[in-house]
């Protein structure tokens, strides 16, 4: 697409919320996987939609048509054919394509093509590579058929600390070929964070290494491998993945060791051929992996999701949603504890190229990602806000130092976007692309809202509300509200919601109270949401995280949209308590840039911009500077953790140690509840 097929509005200057950024030229529109399944639709179905808005509100209202046009579209190959499209259709225990039996990994292993490139890995030691489908695919059906070997059956669960290379998507799709169920944790988690995901599921199986490297630095990981490996119940083998020179954990000797087996002795193995490896076709809804909520209070929550909801929705999502095609070059930098991981190597679904990534994205400096994207010729390229938060701080700007001419999208996930934010990608990146943000949950391991190719992009907005999923904002009163900020909750079920919770019990009682306790039979999902006239979409911070002044309830991403456009702030949290007697109280913590002390004009600045930009109901009543920010492992400000505490609730009741990104971050707010009283 070039300039004239498009309209691009950045300025130089400051982004306002609501601001017109880009329009998708003609060009773009025509050639969309969205109006071509649209198309389809009209020639297949007689069904004819004048616009995106049409497609949504039919993808929401006829669900089972809906979805079997998916199933159609995307040629769903099933062992044991579905009857019908839904079974149950109330939630939770919506029943999908009931009879159906099928694999995950076989519709990734049909995209085979010798000769071709399956996906793309870089780590900060080793250079931009290639891995050919021959060898991705062969060494998945190897380790496949060892698993089977060494007793790994339907339902067992095989469970992963490695990082974000080819041999962890390889150690995947053999687990979910066999009918096993995967789930991981990045090697940077704890040893206490790792046995409080895993040690709930009892896993058969455990990979690990000795190690991983970050920001130039090795980190030694074998001590804690072995306290993992001795507190697993029920462990029977450890894949071993050698790193430097640290041990591989003892094993095998005791009774009731586990084995230990290296990943060179179980891939040194006959080639099993495509012809005559066997995938266990399981019903659609057996359980494909395992992720976990970020478990900021108590043990995170085991969301199990199914082989078929996955891969449904994310066909839809990539396809129709991203715009993404075979032959397309994906890349988003996460880790391998993050539902972002578990997107990126379902592209394989669509014959996308994954890029894969371990290491610090800044190190050895803030052009290392764009270096790769360039040299890889990505067509997406991904990330969190706070990355292109710390490249605007660093005067960074990737269109000038390579050629993107490949890339056709930026998509930001993890945390709200500013307005300044998208503008900055427009003004530092490339003016005629497509800047795609979202916001979807571990839960679903999806997005709700997000991207459609064929409508503008307005700055702070969501475009749309993703297809198939049934968005709304609710007021207290459980009624839908437009142009209002309200709870967001899903009215129709989805396939990629979970299955279960791993060990609730059989009522469901903790899936029950996380989703459908405010709103029975509707999901609510937890956030603050408002809808505009024109479908577009804000989501404005966790609801449980309330910011409630003098009745008119504030999204914590608002505050933060208007500091991220101050240079002295690097990071900031806010929350809001409610005290005795019908009292609030709003501190704001800020982490300034280094060297700076927040001082009477500073504090006076941040009140005017609030107040400016949005309502004197957004100004703090208490400005405080604090070392650190405290986060969850996959970035998320912990709001919650930090008002119970403000509330005098103990911090080792408040928030989990394991599931933060640095502990040490809640010593400065745990002093300031006892030492201060300002509330």
């Amino acid at each position: 697409m070039s300039l004239d097929d498009s309209r691009v509005n950045t300025g130089s200057g400051q982004v306002s919320t609501g601001a017109l950024l880009w329009t998708p030229g003609p060009e773009r529109i025509a050639q969309a996987n969205v109006t071509a399944f649209a198309q389809w639709l009209e020639r297949t179905r007689g069904l004819r939609f004048t616009d995106y808005g049409e497609l949504w509100r039919w993808s929401v209202t006829d669900i089972e048509g809906f979805w079997q046009a998916i199933w159609d579209y995307n040629g769903i190959q099933a062992a044991a054919p579905p009857r019908q499209p839904v079974g149950r259709r109330q939630m939770p225990g919506a029943e999908w394509f009931p009879g159906a039996e099928l694999s995950y990994a076989e519709h990734v292993l049909r995209n085979e093509r010798p000769g071709e490139v399956a996906l793309y890995y870089q780590s900060e030691t080793t250079p931009l590579t290639a891995l050919p489908w021959e060898r991705l695919a062969g060494d998945t059906r190897v380790l496949a058929t060892r698993l089977r070997q060494m007793g790994v059956r339907r339902g067992d669960r095989v469970a992963s600390c490695l990082p974000n290379i080819p041999q962890t998507v390889i150690a995947m799709l053999a687990t979910t070929s066999i009918g096993a169920i995967w789930t991981s944790c990045s090697p940077d988690f704890g040893w206490r964070g790792v046995l409080d995901r895993f040690r709930q599921l009892e896993p058969k199986v455990l990979l690990c290494t000795g190690g991983y490297r970050y920001g130039g630095r090795g980190y030694d990981r074998g001590g804690e491998i072995k306290e993992i490996v001795g507190a697993l119940p029920g462990l029977e083998h450890v894949i071993y993945l050698p790193y430097e020179d640290v041990s591989p954990p003892a094993g095998g000797h005791a009774a009731g060791s586990p084995q230990v087996h290296t990943w060179e002795e179980l891939l040194d193995h006959p080639p099993v051929e495509a012809a005559g490896f066997e995938f266990d076709h399981v019903p659609f809804g057996h359980p494909l992996w395992i992720l976990f909520s970020s478990g900021t209070t108590g043990l995170p929550k085991a969301i199990t999701h199914s082989h078929g909801g996955i891969l449904l929705e994310q066909f839809k999502l990539q396809r129709l949603n991203m715009d993404l095609s075979a032959g397309d070059l994906l890349f988003f930098y996460t880790t391998t504890g993050w539902m972002m991981w578990n997107f990126l190597v379902s592209s394989l679904l669509l014959g996308v190229r994954p890029l894969l990534y371990d290491g610090n994205p800044a190190y050895p400096g803030p052009g290392v990602l764009w270096q790769m994207a360039q040299d890889a010729k990505a067509t997406m390229f991904g990330a969190s806000p706070a990355y292109a938060d710390m490249l605007a701080k660093r005067g960074f700007v990737p269109g000038d130092e390579y050629d993107l001419s490949a890339l056709k999208t930026v998509m930001l996930a993890g945390s709200p976007v500013s307005p300044e934010c998208a503008g900055w990608f427009y003004r530092n990146v490339k003016r005629d692309m497509w800047l795609l943000v979202g916001s979807g949950g571990t839960d679903v391991c999806s997005g709700f809202t997000g991207g459609a190719p064929v409508l503008p992009v307005y700055a702070g907005e969501h475009q749309a509300r993703n297809l198939g999923v049934a968005a709304y904002a609710f007021n207290e009163r459980g009624e839908e509200v437009t142009g209002e900020v309200g709870e967001m909750v899903i009215t129709q079920p989805m396939p990629s919601m979970p299955v279960c919770f791993w060990g609730d019990d059989a009522d469901q009682t903790k899936y029950k109270d996380a989703y459908f306790r405010e709103f029975p039979g509707v999901w609510r999902q937890g956030d603050f949401f408002k809808v505009n006239e024109r479908g577009g979409c804000y989501v404005l911070g966790r609801s449980d995280a309330t910011l409630n002044r003098y009745g008119v309830r504030i999204g914590t991403a608002e505050i933060y949209a208007v500091l991220a456009g101050i240079d002295a702030i690097d990071d900031a949290l806010v929350v809001n308590l409610d005290l005795p007697g019908g009292g609030f109280f709003m501190p704001l913590f800020v982490r300034l840039a280094d060297g700076l002390v927040l001082d009477a004009e500073l504090e006076a600045a941040i009140a005017e911009r609030l107040r400016r930009e949005y309502t004197p109901r957004h100004v703090p009543d208490k400005i405080i500077q604090v070392p650190s920010i405290p986060a969850t492992l996959t970035g998320k400000k912990m709001e919650v953790p930090v008002r119970k505490i403000l509330l005098g609730v103990a911090p080792d009741k408040a928030a989990n140690p394991s599931a933060m990104a640095d502990p040490a971050a809640l010593d400065a707010f745990i002093d300031y509840a006892r030492t201060q009283h300002d509330y």
